[in-house]
């Protein structure tokens, strides 16, 4: 097998007719395995207004086990803290991402929090899945100049496992994408071709929280002090922005992310810039998360479908969930679940080759960003050197 192979597998879940909690869309959804070995979705769900709650369902499989479906059961979070409020009646909280935490032996939320303040990173702890402690806004010590926090911040999720920090130490890691001023694809898109990408203020960061810190409260957790540049635009379906899409998930190679980019699709006779959201995969060391292995030349989905193309925002696949089928023994397939042009939810079949393919993108790199060698694979030697992405409209 050469590649990654992805297939669609369907529609799971849509707007439920008569339901006011759902009227904008059902969209985004974290997933993940509970403790009685069900897979679970957590959408989005929209209300009037762009109100947004995050809810509970559980995933229905065909006989070739195949995702068919979901049963609703209820909501997990609905916007209640202050940071999930704004002072005119709206707010939300939105596009969540879970993983279990094998240290802290529960389950961690990443969620959008949206106040009057704009987007910003949230954290919530559960041990059953239907019960969800907020541990508060995520905040970021400054790195190098760079003020992460006051940012707006969305698309997070962490590793399952305690990751080395840059000091060597393990840690909570956790990946996001601030959205510094100018580098929202709505901004960038005006930019005049060749346009050169900030580095520090366009990427995918990982940072750390030392875990075993203060107290028995898991407060700590959301307190992120250590930090290192994960990933860049560099490839043309990715040349307006990239941010997080699954949480990472262990394959054969190492941690998997299916991340998502954006570039804009050529010019019709509008002025509007008409935007494409597509997903990619990024392959990342086992022992050295920050190290990328692989990172796929071309996107693996891109929108194809009506229910893809025409909804709440045209021309979008969001990947947000991922699930290793191990329950039927098939360790290289991953079922990954996406946002469909903002409305509904579609899931996707994604077989992980045997070895990786030779042709993996390069990642501009920093000095202080590099590792010791693991041992695990000849792409960590592999040179880096600075881009200039040119911008503009990409051949679908």
């Amino acid at each position: 097998m050469a590649g990654f192979q992805l297939k669609r597998l369907g529609l799971v879940m849509e707007p439920q007719p008569g339901n006011p909690l759902e009227v904008e869309g059902v969209l985004n959804p974290a997933g993940v395995r509970g403790p009685d070995g069900h897979f679970y979705l957590f959408p989005r769900l929209v209300a009037k207004g762009n109100y947004s709650r995050i809810g509970i369902s559980r995933v229905n499989f065909n006989e070739a086990g195949d995702p068919s479906g979901v049963e609703r059961l209820g909501i997990a979070l609905e916007p209640e803290a202050d940071y999930e409020l704004g002072p005119d009646g709206s707010g939300g909280c939105e596009d969540p991402r879970i993983t279990f935490g094998e240290d802290l032996k529960r389950y961690i939320m990443t969620y959008t929090a949206l106040s009057s303040r704009g987007p910003r990173i949230a954290l919530a702890l559960s041990e059953d899945l239907f019960h969800w402690q907020r541990l508060g806004l995520a905040t970021f010590h400054p790195y190098d100049g760079i003020e992460f926090d006051g940012v707006d911040n969305k698309d997070a999720s962490v590793f399952p496992v305690a990751i080395p920090d840059p000091d060597g130490k393990p840690a909570m890691a956790i990946l996001h994408r601030p959205l510094f001023p100018g580098t929202r694809p709505e901004e960038t898109a005006c930019e005049r071709a060749p346009r050169v990408v900030d580095l520090d203020r366009e990427s995918i960061w990982i940072s750390y929280c030392p875990l075993g810190e203060v107290g028995d409260e898991p407060y700590y957790l959301s307190h992120f002090s250590l930090h290192n540049r994960l990933a860049s635009p560099v490839a043309p379906w990715e040349c307006l922005k990239i941010g997080g899409g699954t949480p990472p998930i262990m394959t054969r190679h190492g941690w998997m992310i299916v991340y998502h980019g954006v570039h804009e699709l050529a010019h019709s006779s509008t002025t509007a810039h008409k935007l494409c959201y597509s997903a990619g995969v990024l392959v990342l060391s086992r022992k050295h998360p920050r190290h990328v292995f692989y990172r796929s030349p071309e996107p693996v989905l891109t929108p194809e479908l009506p229910q893809e193309c025409i909804g709440t925002v045209a021309n979008v696949v969001f990947p947000t969930a991922i699930d290793r089928r191990d329950d039927l023994g098939l360790p290289d397939r991953f079922d990954v679940y996406y946002g469909m042009a903002d409305n509904r939810i579609g899931v996707a079949r994604l077989d992980v080759p045997e070895f990786l393919p030779p042709e993996g993108l390069a990642d501009p790199a920093r000095a202080e960003d590099s590792i010791p060698f693991d041992g695990q694979s000849h792409a960590e030697s592999r040179q880096t050197v600075p881009v200039t992405i040119r911008g503009g409209s990409s051949p679908r």
